[in-house]
Parts: structure tokens; sequence; C-alpha cells
């Protein structure tokens, strides 16, 4: 590395460095990641826009990666390195010098400075391109001279016309002075000749003026077509990416039907390790689309050992996510309390029997540029979309997915330990994302007050209830009871962004559970959902950000990190790592596994401070039993890839059952036609349910307002169902359930629903 220092200070002490110069060109050292460190870039900065490459040779062809300096963040971490930060990427360099760096962060600043004044002067071509021939500047410089001699012209005519006048004024008033018959014809001369003098220079100056827009008026027309010409070009432009589009999938499915093609590299992430190891290898570290993750600061802190009779088998927490063994059941386990295990009244009653499939997806075309193209940087809730990009299931129905694996919670409230509890309680918040891998389809947006049930009594011993209590914001309240001693309630606010080439979707609000039994409260968030090649590729999902789970009777935490999707990271994809605390900080378990398959716990029985890690941090060294599975995902029922992917409690979810409330998602029509296979006749009716919403929010508006001008309060639009409480654990204000919904379902008394449908 000395040597390459030693080159990057020479070649960059060639490049042109001075204040005034437009690019400024040499060579750095860029971090890519943890497997090849720093490696040497030739950079190029040249109008606002700092470049890099492999070699110099590269600058002809391929440019690996571009920040622009107009809205990045330049910082200095030490004597030779830069940080450089724009949105989500961030560029780790590093000088051969001290001297070297300076000068770097000189012409940088410099850059940017230019950069932000030609924003702010709203350029037209942002300083990124200039005039593109000599005979193009000179006509423009000669067209700019035309203009300031007319206006010369302009301001001589203006001086004349006020001396002349002045000179007129002054005629005028000697003229009524005069008394002298004689006298008052050589002064009447003299004003008519002034007064000939200031027709003759009011005609030269309108003369100029009529000059003047004829030539802004021809240029003007010019400047149209020139305008005319740039929006036909974009309009070509995206026709063109269109077709790009269109053709990439058409490659991406004939390789998909290609037999001799299965073992090539995938599109997209993929759970199978044992193909994506050797591909990962060969990989080059300039590719831009893992840029974002590319410092990778936050791996865990940690490494744990697992104590065996012979031999002690050190196995990094980087590494994996999965334990050697493979138990059959993982309902039962043998390192839980007795009380954990026990699966007396599990179920109830003999289960009832559901549907195990809908009619398979139809396979309809989509202009999905077309749509998409006009819909960055929107909220997603505010744009109208077709049920193509839907699945007929709505976001309450979705949310009530979470209670899938709901005999991790049975578990739960009879467990003696609150640790082992937290173990459990922390495998079912990932165990909801297990649905999620395949399912990139958007679910219906609910209307307000539209409720869903899922009544397991019988069956499970719980009951769920969902309304939508606010539109805007779109906010759902959800309410789950169980026989088994466990309550679980949350409201949850989607927040969700299109940028193009992908969409971010960040779950706001918390979950609540507790257990009658202990008293234990439970307390966690979700973390943000992304979704990838929005516009061309395969859509592929990942999930990333940590989850803290407190318990606040005891104190005891538990931090789970979901690990986002890297190509260059060594890590299993969707890989999920924990620590289970105690009210001291004290660590007792530790879990790993993966969000879309299993996860494990292994007890801690001893910890000490280990050597320092790749990043210089020093890590704590965990001794642990074997790993124990905790939870696995339920296999997807046969055909699921024609059934939008859909679980087996998701299959049964939208089945019609008697008895439920006239506001039901079961209910609603568009998304029964769109279950159908009926996507256009969906599409109307999808129109006029959501013009038929907005007409009711006009109406409320209009009543709001009435209120309003004759002094009185205005309620506004109440939850059925349920109310706003503040908590006092929290301390937050959120939609609880205030009860009723059951004994109405009892006694089949709807009167108070509203007419949504």
């Amino acid at each position: 590395m000395s040597e390459q220092g030693k080159g990057s200070a020479s070649a960059s002490a060639s490049a042109p460095a001075a204040p005034g110069s437009d690019t400024y060109k040499g060579w750095l050292f860029k971090w890519t990641n943890y497997l090849k460190g720093y490696q040497r870039r030739w950079f190029v900065l040249s109008n606002g826009l700092l470049s890099y490459y492999r070699t110099q040779a590269e600058m002809a062809h391929t440019c690996r990666g571009t920040i622009n300096l107009a809205t990045a963040h330049i910082d200095t971490e030490d004597a030779c390195n830069i940080v450089l930060s724009s949105g989500g990427r961030t560029y780790h360099l590093k000088a051969s010098t001290e001297v070297e760096r300076q000068r770097w962060v000189t012409a940088l600043e410099l850059a940017k400075a230019k950069a932000i004044r030609m924003m702010n002067d709203q350029s037209d071509d942002s300083g990124d391109e200039e005039p593109t021939s000599q005979s193009d500047r000179s006509e423009i410089q000669g067209t700019l001279k035309i203009l300031v001699s007319k206006l010369d012209d302009l301001s001589t005519c203006n001086d004349l016309i006020a001396k002349h006048g002045a000179a007129l004024q002054r005629s005028l008033s000697e003229l009524e002075g005069l008394k002298v018959p004689v006298e008052g014809g050589e002064k009447i001369k003299a004003v008519n000749e002034r007064a000939t003098l200031f027709r003759i220079t009011s005609n030269a100056m309108i003369n100029a003026c009529r000059d003047f827009l004829d030539l802004a008026e021809t240029h003007s027309r010019r400047w149209q077509r020139a305008l005319q010409y740039e929006r036909e070009q974009r309009t070509h432009l995206e026709e063109t990416i269109e077709q790009l589009a269109k053709q990439h999938n058409s490659l991406e499915r004939a390789w998909r039907e290609a037999p001799t093609l299965v073992s090539n590299k995938p599109s997209a992430p993929t759970t199978n390790k044992g193909s994506e190891r050797p591909l990962k290898e060969d990989a080059s570290d300039e590719d831009e689309d893992t840029e974002y993750f590319d410092a990778m600061e936050d791996s865990p802190a940690f490494i744990t050992v697992t104590a065996t009779d012979n031999t002690q088998h050190r196995r990094s927490s980087n590494l994996s996510g999965a334990s050697g063994g493979h138990p059959i059941d993982w309902i039962q386990d043998d390192h839980m309390s007795p009380g954990c295990n026990d699966v007396s009244g599990k179920e109830l009653q003999p289960r009832r029997r559901r549907r195990t499939h809908i009619p398979d997806k139809p396979n309809y075309s989509l202009n999905l540029w077309s749509i998409m193209k006009n819909c960055i940087g929107k909220e997603l809730s505010k744009i109208p979309m077709p049920v193509n990009f839907n699945e007929p299931l709505s976001m309450l129905q979705r949310l009530t997915e979470d209670l899938e694996y709901h005999e991790l919670l049975d578990r739960a409230a009879r467990c003696d330990s609150s640790l082992e509890q937290m173990c459990l309680v922390a495998a079912f918040s990932v165990s909801s994302y297990s649905t999620t891998v395949h399912r990139t389809a958007k679910p219906f947006n609910p209307l307000l007050g539209e409720t869903y049930e899922l009544d397991r009594l019988e069956e499970f011993g719980y009951r769920s209830l969902c309304e939508q209590v606010s539109h805007h914001p779109p906010a759902a309240a959800h309410h789950v009871i169980s026989k088994q001693g466990w309550t679980l309630w949350q409201e949850i606010t989607i927040a969700s962004k299109f940028r193009g080439k992908y969409l971010s979707i960040m779950p706001l609000g918390a979950i609540h559970l507790h257990f009658e039994s202990s008293g234990n409260h439970y307390v966690w968030r979700k973390v943000t959902s992304t979704v990838h090649n929005i516009i061309v590729g395969k859509l592929w999902i990942d999930q990333s950000g940590d989850i803290e789970i407190m318990n606040h009777r005891t104190k005891e935490t538990c931090q789970l990190k979901f690990s986002p999707y890297s190509y260059f990271s060594r890590d299993v994809p969707h890989k999920v790592t924990g620590v289970v605390s105690d009210s001291g900080g004290q660590a007792h378990y530790i879990l790993s596994g993966t969000w879309d398959d299993k996860m494990e716990s292994a007890k801690i029985v001893q910890s000490s401070r280990g050597g320092s890690g790749s990043e210089g941090k020093q890590k704590t060294v965990y001794q642990t039993l074997s790993p124990k599975l905790l939870w696995k995902k339920y296999p997807l029922p046969e055909n699921a890839e024609n059934m939008y992917h859909f679980s087996a409690l998701a299959l049964t979810l939208n089945e019609l059952e008697d008895g439920v409330g006239l506001t039901d998602s079961r209910l609603r029509p568009d998304q029964r036609l769109m279950e159908a296979g009926r996507w256009d006749e969906a599409n109307s009716e999808k129109q006029r349910l959501e013009e038929k919403q907005r007409a009711v929010r006009r109406r409320r508006e209009a009543e709001a307002s009435d209120a309003l001008d004759d002094g009185r309060e205005y309620e506004g639009y109440q939850p059925l169902w349920f109310h706003q409480r503040r908590n006092s654990i929290t301390g937050e204000t959120n939609f609880v359930y205030k009860g009723g919904y059951w004994e109405s379902k009892e006694r089949q008394d709807w009167n108070t629903s509203a007419d949504i449908f």
C-alpha cells in the first residue's frame, strides 16, 4: 500500500490544481468492503461532480460511480481521510499525505460552492455542459451585443427626452411672463423648434423600442423551438427507457424458462446459500447498487463460542445465523422451562375445515413505466393505483397475518422465566416478516371505518379485530385477546415513499403485549421494509433496521438487528441477530437466524472480552450452550406461486364467514372481484369506492365549516370500536379497543356501522 501511496502522491501532484480550474484529477484510496479494504482509484472532479474509475484508461468508457457535490457533505476524519456523503451514498476516501488531502478538500469545497451557485441561479445546464461549438458561442455573444446596443440606444433617447423636455418646460414658463408681442413671437418660435426636437427624439425612441421588440420576438421564437426540441427528446428518452424495461423483463422470463441456465447467478437475493457463495467471490466491489451498505459499520460486536465436551468450536456471529442441530418440532424445546413446553390446550376444539386455495392470479400485462414515472417522490397512499399492483387482501388482513405463529405467544404465556419468555416474544416479532419474502404486491388501502375480524376462539383460543381509524394519515388499530393468557394491541401508521429504484415502507407505532399471569408488558416497533427493482428487474423485498423489545415490568431488553442485504457481505441473506439482557445489562441469551426461515437461541454460560474486530472495536466473546430452535417457518401451500405466494393462513383471511360486521374487509367488492380474477371490474369498483369516500370526506369538511361559522364545536370522525387513550407506559396517545364489537356480533346488531361499501 505504501507503493500505491507514492503513486497517488505523484499522480495527483501533476493534476491541475489552480483555484480557477474546472477539473481536478488524481489517485485516492477508496474504501470498498471488509474483504478488500481500501482500493486505489482514479478520481476526476469536474463541473461539480466527483467521479471515479479503476484506471485512467477507464475514463473513456466506464465510470464506476459519481457523487453530486451540490448536495454533498464533506468531512475530514483524520490527517489523510475524507468522507463524502450525499443522500444514501457515502464515499470513504484516503489520500497518501496530509498535504494531498488538503489539496483535495480545497478543490472539493470550491467545486461545491460553484455547484451551489449555479443551482441557485437555476442555470439550464447546471454547470455540467457548455455550448457545444465555437459557432454557438459566437452567435450567443453576437445576440447579447446587439441587445446591449439597443438598450444603450434606448438609454440615450431617454436622456435626450429628459433634456429637451426640461428646455421646453422652461420656454413655456418664459412665454407666460412676456408682455411684448414681438418678444412673444420669438419665444413662440423657440418653443416650436424645441417641440420639433422633442418629437424627433420621441420618434427615434419609439423606433428603437420597435427594433428591440422585433429582435426579442425573433429570438423568442427560436428559443421556443429549442425548448420544444428538448421536450421531444425527453419524451423519446422516456419511451426508450420503457422499451429497455420491457426487453429486460422479456430476457428475465426467457432466462427463467431456459432449463440449461438454472444454475446461473440469480438476479435477486436468494436463500440458496450453497449456490450464492462462490458467485460473490468473483463480484466487483464497484457495484453501485450495494454502495449504500459499503461500510457495514454496524456488524454485531460479539462472537459466540459453542461449548462442547471435547473442544470449543468457535463460530462467528458474522458468518452464520443457523446452528448444526435440526430439531423436528420447534413447538417443544428441551432447553426451555417445563411450562414453556406445555402444549395442553393448544387446540381447544377440532379445527374447522377452511379453504386451501384461491383462483390463480391472472397473467395481465401492464405498462409499468407509464404509471410509475409520475409517482416519484409522492406519498404512496395518495397515488391512484390499479389493482394490478395489489394482492386480494387489505392492509388490515396483512396486519392480522402477524398472528400466524401465535403458538409462540401461547408458549411464552406458560414460561416461568421472563428471560425465556423474552426469547419467544423476540421470535414472534421476527416471524411476522416470514410471509413477506415473496409478497411484492401491495395490499388494498382500507377505507375509513373498514374493519376486519379473525375469530379463532374455538380453534386456537384468540380473537382479533382491526379497524381503520384514520385516513390522512392512514392508521389502523389492532386488538387481540387470547384465552391462553395474553393480549396484544397496536396502532400502525404506514409511511411509504417511492424513490424510483426502490420503495421504502416505514411502519410507525408501537406494539404492546401483556401477559396476565406474570404482568409482563412488552413493547417494540417494526423495522423498515424495502421493495427493490421497482422499474426494471425482478422485485424483491428486504427488511433492515433494529428492534428493541422492552419488558417494562422487569426492565429486561432484547436488541434485534435485521442486517440489510449486501452483495459483498459474507452473511447469509435476511440475517437476524440479537442479545437478551437483564435489567443490569448482563447478556443471558444469544439469538440468531433469518427472518424468512427460523430463529434460534443459545444460553450464555460465560462471557469475556475478546480481541479487536476488523473495524477496530473490541468484541465480547460469549460461551454458549448449543443453539436450540425457537421458531421455523411453515412451508407454503402447493401452487402458492400462482396464488400471490399466500401462506396457509393468508388463503383463509378473505374467505366469507357468517355474521361478520358490515364493514368487514371480506365484503369489500373490489377486493372480491380481484380475487375472482375480474380485474377490469375490480378497477372500476375501486374507483367508485374511493370517490364515495372522497364525497363523504367533503361532506364532513362542509359540516365542520358550517359549525365553525355558527360558533359550534365539531367533533369530526370517530372510530366505532376504538378510542384514543394515553398509554401510561410509553406516554403516547394511541387508539385502543373500547369494547362492544363481539357483543354486537353475538346480537347481530350492526345499526351503528357506516355504509362504506
